[in-house]
């Protein structure tokens, strides 16, 4: 046992109803997006039947570059959930991550609500989930959270900015970076840093890539706001403090889009785009700008309310326009999308060069 288990199952529930009943949004800071300008090319030589958009992921050919990013388990409510989406996730042939499955190994009798993903998808990634502060202590739950899945990888998840402000919250990494080098030397599947709404910077990503990561999700801000989840929370349960603290970090973090240039440019890391991402002309500027793949959570776990009937359709229309996206750009797959050039503008380009680096290097593209 690690912890109390009620009290991780009820945050869960807290947290999955909040999502789905709130606006926990970002309010004045954006991802990005809106900042870069794919190049139309009104000549190209394709046929738009033609387009594939399939990547190779963790051993695995996926037919786009998506990943179900990690949201829930833990609940009787989230392994409805987790079963849709699994489902979907084979059938359309995408990667799936689960939340933490820290209540999983607190209690075995919530284990079926997280193996459910694997039983559902046995043929395409999947990715396990626990935190930096609980493999700090205690680095076997990582081994645990890999078994439990029979994973393909793990996320190791950072999530300071919810530490603090969660009234439950851990807020210490001491010992995080020990343990992460522990668990590259000694996993057999590839860890994954995941930020989850506040986005890694250069700084952080060097480090990571300087002890032997290989992949990161940048989780970058201007999509859901953890600080904004845990502040209905604080506020419903008449904590003052706590809810001030979320109030006021609300928009705290590095844009996705900023994270994602940071990221790419200083690294030879694999990455994961996620972070507000919601629609396939976000994911075809996040392919053009470096990243392997887009992770997406709340629109796909709302769309889950309508049961697989309705995730399939927001798969079927973001694909939809992926594709159609790379048709106007001359794109005939992913590797040729990230060598299309673009233009950097904004709020973005200021941030390139604040951080010293080069906005032209995107419209240089031959």
């Amino acid at each position: 046992m690690y912890g109390n288990s009620s009290v991780t199952e009820n945050r869960k529930i807290e947290h999955l109803k909040i999502c789905l009943e709130r606006d926990v949004s970002a309010r004045q800071i954006s991802t990005g997006f809106g900042n870069i300008h794919l190049i139309h090319d009104s000549i190209s030589n394709i046929d738009l039947n033609e387009i594939s958009t399939s990547i190779k992921f963790l051993g695995h050919e996926l037919s786009m570059p998506l990943l179900i990013s990690p949201m829930t388990g833990g609940t009787p409510e989230a392994k409805k959930f987790n079963g849709i989406l699994s489902k979907v996730a084979e059938e359309m042939r995408v990667a799936i991550g689960v939340g933490s499955v820290r209540a999983a190994l607190q209690n075995p009798d919530l284990r079926d609500t997280y193996r459910v993903v694997r039983e559902n998808a046995p043929d395409v990634p999947v990715i396990s989930n626990i935190g930096l502060p609980q493999v700090a202590k205690n680095p076997d739950m990582a081994f645990e959270a890999v078994s439990l899945l029979d994973a393909d990888a793990i996320f190791i998840h950072l999530n300071k900015l919810q530490e603090v402000v969660m009234r439950e919250g851990e807020p210490t990494t001491a010992g995080g970076l020990q343990a992460i080098e522990y668990l590259i030397d000694n996993l057999e599947v590839p860890i994954i840093l995941k930020e989850t709404g506040a986005g890694i910077s250069r700084e952080a990503a060097e480090t990571l890539e300087r002890i032997g990561v290989k992949y990161v999700d940048i989780g970058g801000a201007g999509g859901t706001s953890f600080a904004a989840v845990e502040y209905y929370r604080a506020r419903n349960a008449g904590d003052e403090e706590k809810a001030y603290l979320g109030l006021s970090l609300w928009d705290w973090g590095i844009p996705t889009v900023a994270s994602l240039i940071e990221v790419s440019l200083s690294t030879r890391l694999e990455i994961i785009c996620s972070g507000g991402v919601r629609t396939g002309i976000d994911a075809a500027k996040a392919m053009s700008l470096g990243a392997k793949l887009v992770g997406v959570a709340l629109p796909l776990l709302r769309a889950a309310s309508d049961g697989v009937k309705g995730v399939k359709e927001w798969m079927q229309r973001f694909h939809l326009l992926l594709r159609s996206t790379m048709f106007l750009v001359g794109a005939t797959d992913i590797s040729q999308l990230r060598r299309k050039p673009l233009v950097v503008t904004g709020f973005i380009r200021e941030w390139m060069a604040s951080r010293g680096l080069d906005p032209e290097v995107y419209g240089r593209r031959q």
